[in-house]
């Protein structure tokens, strides 16, 4: 059948605009409502002003590397603006108090290269770890100036002549490095990290919390000395040796 095989009546048109539009309204109404809602999902962000605390869900990563009392663990974004502006003291915290520094990769996923910032760190960190942690402080120092990819890729070439290294066409081509990075950021989700930074002081046989988060950044001094505290008694416990039994004559 041609044209005109299904003939339009234009009264029952007009019959159904109401319907229509009040059909139009419900679906209005109802992405309204989803985006309301998606707005409201808790998702990782950097962090602006003072959040309430984390919510650890797995508590078993927030503790210092072996030998160690007392440590700072970080989850970090290096696109993350308040991550640069707590950087310098977090470095001043550990070299004053000579504890060790746990930073963890966390690049969300709205910031446009911080991903392949945190796999260029990993990638220095194999040369040596201070050239990699001196690479995160180089990228927070520059941060303002880096906008895209293209320009972290001129910081990392600069950074990488710097200490006298030649960057390989590919960082890491079998993926290695991204896979660290990634399982970073699973760790971050498994804990329950909703923003960066997410800082911590964490102990080791301590009579007092075992981690308290770094809310109030001002404050971070008096956790570690309190946590000093906290663990002073199993620094001066002493080692029990085993004791060797003489053979009967």
């Amino acid at each position: 059948m041609g044209i005109g095989s299904r003939p339009t009546d234009m009264s029952r048109l007009f019959a159904l605009a109401p319907s229509i539009r009040n059909r139009r309204n419900r679906i209005g109404l109802f992405l309204g409502l989803a985006g309301t809602a998606l707005l409201m999902t808790p998702t990782a962000r950097a962090q602006f002003g003072a959040p309430p605390t984390t919510q650890v869900h797995e508590p078993s990563a927030l503790r210092p590397p072996a030998g160690a009392r007392v440590a700072i663990v970080e989850f970090e974004d290096m696109e993350c603006p308040d991550c640069a502006r707590a950087n310098p003291l977090l470095k001043e915290a550990t070299e004053k108090y000579h504890i060790p520094w746990v930073r963890h990769d966390f690049p969300l996923p709205m910031h446009n290269w911080s991903f392949n910032a945190a796999v260029n760190a990993r990638w220095f960190d194999t040369k040596s770890k201070k050239i990699g942690d001196d690479y995160r402080d180089y990228i927070f120092d520059n941060q303002i100036s880096i906008n895209n990819p293209g320009d972290l890729t001129q910081y990392t070439a600069t950074f990488a002549k710097s200490r006298g290294l030649a960057l390989p066409f590919a960082l890491d081509p079998q993926g290695k490095l991204t896979a660290e990075v990634k399982a970073d950021y699973a760790l971050g989700q498994r804990i329950g990290i909703e923003h960066t930074p997410t800082i911590w002081v964490v102990t080791a046989d301590s009579k007092g919390a075992p981690f308290v988060e770094v809310v109030d950044r001002s404050k971070l001094y008096q956790l570690i000395d309190q946590a000093l505290a906290d663990t002073a008694s199993a620094a001066k416990a002493p080692v029990k040796k085993p004791v060797s039994k003489t053979a009967a004559k």
